[in-house]
């Protein structure tokens, strides 16, 4: 059979459609449930089906894929399962923008044709994110692929609302909505656009109900005063506590307010005293509910003043409302100023128009006692990574609200509650009912809203695996090993589904929870479109690989800290990519096409000894790295093993022997060669799986070893400990000290590289004595040195460059190699034209004139080259010093 060669270049793109082909065509991630191993699962937290790949979804992925792909090889049963969510309201939005622009909307079309446009948008363009998916390498079992809306998600969705329902942890009752006016239909947070607005602060006079005087309140929205039920103080506010307790008078409607204290309250803002409006403002109706507040609610929902106002402003506006208000506050001296105010204003993403905070009957779920059981499993039963954040998970359960799960759209999860249209019965059924429970009428309406989008996802873990069916992988993969994700859903998502993990499997739904953090720009600045600062991770794949953006991403992954990421830096990670592969191309040259069958312990010599015990630290290592989920010590750690051991060191030191005459050390440095690229790329695949695969590939082998081409298949390597050598890894630290030394010298006095240079090392013992000694020829050769003398009397003429390495000093002679007094010339001339301009740049930014006037990118442009310039000065002084220091 011929040979497999390697490409003269690697170029990412076909290795990544190739390979990426193959696993999912062969099922290569597919598990059997039934097959042997220790179990270990991950979810994927599903994309929205109308997203793209964003740089937090790429290294999220990165890290899942690294985890799973390294327990694969640790020999357990491993299933990542991949799935997308419905996303009810950006889905829907989508699609009503798709009937805008043919001139229609959802209620020409009606709930069930509307129903199945989505369908048909989705099955169209709604998986594209799972192709995005693909090309990042994430090694998920696609045989297993779940979607929040399909029908086994469907079934589990209705029995856990029926089931809740029936225990009483489900309830109807009134909330606070986002309401457009205009568009007459409630929007979810996500549908709210924010915009900053210039305003007015009003201040206006509440008489206190004792006529002792009066608190000042200042509101952006004085109409809804007609709804006041409160006034509310911070209890820490000195100026205002002694008040708590006491009413006041509203004005204009005459109603008494009572004046309550709470630390929500900002002593910063305003006048420090807030009138609280639960009816017409988010926060305001948490004060409401947590305080026992009367709502009251002023406007209808076409935006128009209604019966609970009083007459004279029934009908009005906003608009109209408001300046009849202020115009009557005025008018009873009641209006003490305005002043102006910007502000965040929430608009409909439709039609822009201002969103009103309107209460309306909406589902519930009770959630404390689903917390309690949420909160005393971590970490009990649940650990969270970074541990940091277990305090924030804490402190919401501890806070935690009853959570509205109805929406008033069509796209999702319909609300399995229906009304008895004769006896007003409210059936809440798993099958869909004919008759009514109560009166047998067959009158039933169903309830039009949907779920929330993230009640689906919350079953989640159990969900994918097949509950409420008694699935074999339920029964094998739950509670799942790691949930990895971002901590922005720690609430939304994470505490969710760690209570009904426990309410309807009685398990958590994780053992692990790992929290990673954001991508943001090389300034340290959050990824936004707005700004310009996005880096898009399908541009990058298309530039530089999956597996440099991969390594990359996992360099960079250190628990708890936010990454800086830049373009400039993947494109480094490309050419580590490249340097693997040429280091391959190097080896490819050097091994036969079959492995010589020689013991490791055969090989001889202080390469061979070295690489092969560091080979073993750094299987400890990585391995130990990656169960701690410190990711970026795993890229780091292979990144030097290969690039500054393997490559820059060991291949450069077993050149003599591979070109050499002696047979038998050739032979036993092929096999410890293949042994350490081979077996490293199987350290490595979990982060760059494309290039490694490609590798694995074409490697040659021993005889009768017969594992797979497919290295996504293979165990980790074998722990070696006879590999294990102290002693080798001392020596050899002397020998890079002295080749690093010499060649340092040679670089710090500006001397040619294929100048050949004397070299004296004067040994402080025998041991150092030895193994230099016995490693001359390398010496020579990876330093460039022509002649070498080791010994306790071997010195240097006073004309020397010099170093020391552990005791043991250098020297090279520099009579007739260095020209002293042309290059002290050379830099005191270098010297005196750099000086001279730092002299103009440092001018440049003392003047007042420039640093105010310029743009501050030139102004930032300046000091860098200012700071620059003063780094090579400091350089050029020191080489003067030691060139003066030399000739002595």
């Amino acid at each position: 059979m011929a040979r497999k060669e390697l490409a003269k270049a690697y170029e990412p793109w076909d290795v990544e459609e190739k390979w990426e082909s193959h696993w999912e065509a062969s099922r290569t991630f597919s598990p059997d449930p039934d097959g042997p191993g220790e179990s270990y699962s991950i979810v994927i937290p599903p994309p929205n089906v109308t997203g793209v790949l964003h740089m937090g979804h790429a290294l999220n992925l990165t890290l899942q894929d690294i985890l799973c792909r390294f327990n694969r090889q640790q020999g357990r049963n491993v299933l990542w399962v991949p799935g997308t969510d419905h996303a009810g309201i950006a889905t829907q939005n989508v699609v009503e923008r798709q009937l805008k622009g043919e001139g229609l909307t959802r209620d020409d079309l009606g709930r069930e044709k509307f129903i199945e446009r989505v369908w048909e948008w989705k099955k169209e363009k709604g998986d594209h994110i799972l192709s995005q998916i693909r090309r990042m390498g994430a090694s998920v079992d696609w045989t297993r692929e779940c979607f929040t809306f399909d029908d086994q998600r469907a079934k589990a969705v209705r029995q856990v609302f029926v089931k809740l329902f029936e225990q009483g942890l489900i309830y109807k009752g009134d909330y606070i909505i986002n309401w457009c006016n205009r568009c007459h239909t409630a929007l979810a947070d996500d549908e709210v656009e924010h915009e900053a607005k210039p305003g007015k602060l009003h201040h206006i006079k509440y008489p206190l109900a004792d006529g002792t005087g009066h608190l000042i309140v200042a509101t952006t929205r004085p109409e809804t005063m007609l709804a006041d039920t409160a006034i509310a103080v911070n209890p820490d506010d000195d100026r205002f506590n002694k008040y708590i307790g006491k009413t006041a008078i509203l004005p204009l409607v005459g109603r008494e307010l009572p004046i309550i204290g709470d630390s929500y309250v900002d002593i910063e803002f305003g006048t420090g005293c807030l009138k609280v409006t639960p009816a017409h403002d988010m926060n305001d109706w948490e004060l409401g509910r947590k305080h026992n507040l009367e709502v009251i609610s002023i406007l209808d929902e076409q935006g128009f003043v209604n019966e609970n106002a009083p007459e004279k402003y029934r009908g009005l506006s906003v608009t109209d409302a408001r300046k009849m208000v202020l115009d009557e506050l005025e008018s009873e001296g009641l209006l003490k100023e305005i002043v102006d105010h910007d502000h965040s204003v929430g608009v409909c993403y439709r039609c822009k128009s201002t969103i009103e905070p309107h209460v309306s009957t909406q589902w519930f779920v009770s959630m404390k006692p689903l917390a309690e059981k949420a909160r005393a499993a971590v970490p009990a039963e649940t650990q969270i990574f970074p541990e940091h954040w277990t305090k924030t998970y804490y402190q919401w359960l501890d806070e935690i609200r009853d959570w509205c799960i109805s929406r008033q759209i069509w796209w999702g999860h319909r609300i399995p509650a229906w009304t008895c249209e004769e006896c007003g019965e409210l059936i809440v059924s798993i099958d869909d009912p004919t008759v009514c429970t109560k009166c047998g009428s067959s009158k039933l309406v169903q309830d039009e809203d949907v779920l929330d989008t993230w009640f689906s996802s919350a079953l989640w873990p159990f969900s994918t695996l097949g509950w409420p069916d008694d699935t074999r992988e339920l029964a094998r993969y739950y509670p799942t090993s790691c949930l990895v994700t971002g901590f922005d859903i720690l609430f939304f998502w994470v505490a969710r589904m760690m209570m009904m993990g426990l309410q309807f499997m009685e398990q958590v739904p994780f053992k692990h929870v790992y929290i990673h953090a954001l991508v943001r720009d090389e300034q340290g600045k959050k990824m936004s479109k707005s700004t310009g600062n996005v880096i898009d991770p399908l541009d990058m794949i298309g530039k530089y690989g999956a597996d440099a953006l991969r390594f990359t991403l996992t360099s960079f992954a250190a628990m708890g800290r936010d990454i800086k990421l830049s373009e400039q830096r993947i494109e480094g990670y490309k050419h580590f990519m490249n340097k693997i592969w040429n280091a391959t191309r190097f080896a490819m040259m050097n091994l036969p096409d079959e492995i010589p069958a020689v013991e490791l312990s055969e090989a001889d010599g202080l390469a061979n000894r070295w690489i092969l015990h560091r080979l073993e630290e750094v299987k400890a290592a990585v391995a130990e790295a990656t169960v701690e989920y410190r990711f970026n010590e795993i890229a780091q750690t292979l990144y030097k093993f290969i690039w500054s051991e393997f490559c820059d060191w060991y291949l450069e030191m077993i050149k003599p022997a591979l070109y050499g005459e002696d047979e038998k050390a050739k032979a036993a440095t092929q096999k410890v060669l293949w042994t350490v690229l081979s077996e490293t790329m199987v350290l490595l695949h979990p982060v760059t799986p494309f290039i490694t695969q490609e590798i694995w590939n074409v490697l040659p082998r021993p005889a009768g070893d017969d594992r797979s081409e497919d290295i996504a298949t293979l165990p980790a390597p074998e722990k070696r400990p006879s590999c294990l050598d102290p002693k080798a890894v001392d020596e050899m630290d002397l020998f890079m000290g002295v080749v690093s030394g010499t060649r340092n010298i040679r670089t710090e006095l500006l001397i040619e590289p294929a100048k050949k240079l004397d070299l004296l090392i004067r040994t402080v013992n025998d041991d150092d004595k030895a193994v230099l000694t016995a490693n001359l020829g390398l010496i020579q050769s990876l330093a460039r040195i022509e002649n070498i003398t080791v010994g306790p009397d071997a010195k240097g003429p006073k004309a020397s460059g010099a170093a020391v390495v552990r005791g043991n000093e250098l020297s090279v002679p520099l009579e007739g190699v260095v020209d002293f007094e042309a290059e002290l010339a050379r830099l005191d001339k270098n010297l005196a034209k750099l000086e001279k301009t730092m002299k103009g740049v440092a001018g440049k930014l003392k003047n007042p004139g420039f640093v105010n006037n310029a743009p501050a990118e030139v102004v930032e442009g300046e000091k860098t080259k200012l700071a620059e310039m003063e780094e090579e000065k400091t350089k050029l002084t020191q080489l003067k010093a030691r060139l003066e220091s030399v000739m002595g």
